[in-house]
């Protein structure tokens, strides 16, 4: 049975240094791959060019970089909207985002005002 890749979304900065440490890589390849990701939305390890052309053959067979399910999504009335997203079977996270009308929206870990109900039926 092969064996499972591993997400590197699912990973924080520490476990991915130490993932790459365990692959017999310097930790300092977690930040070349997470500035691929988070800067430049790449999630195809052949175009990470930084990176060595063995390295992103390893990577290919070993790791993957699979974005969150969209589980659940609500709108309040005010225009503030929360998700919740799947990152595997195990965890899942809250996210909001709070603005009003045209003006730019300020990403926020918790809803203003318990506008809306925990995420308990999912």
């Amino acid at each position: 049975m092969p064996r499972q890749k591993i997400n590197l979304l699912g990973l924080d900065f520490d476990a991915m240094a130490a993932f790459f440490v365990e692959q017999g890589e310097r930790p300092f390849r977690a930040t070349q791959v997470i500035k691929w990701i988070h800067r430049h939305g790449v999630t195809d390890f052949d175009a990470m060019t930084d990176l060595g052309k063995s390295l992103r053959a390893r990577l290919a067979e070993i790791a993957e970089i699979r974005l969150p399910e969209i589980i659940d999504h609500r709108t309040s009335q005010d225009g503030t909207r929360k998700w919740l997203l799947r990152l595997d079977p195990q965890n899942r996270v809250e996210m909001v985002l709070v603005g009003k009308g045209e003006a730019p929206a300020t990403p926020s870990p918790l809803p203003r005002g318990g506008q809306f109900p925990p995420f308990t039926d999912v």
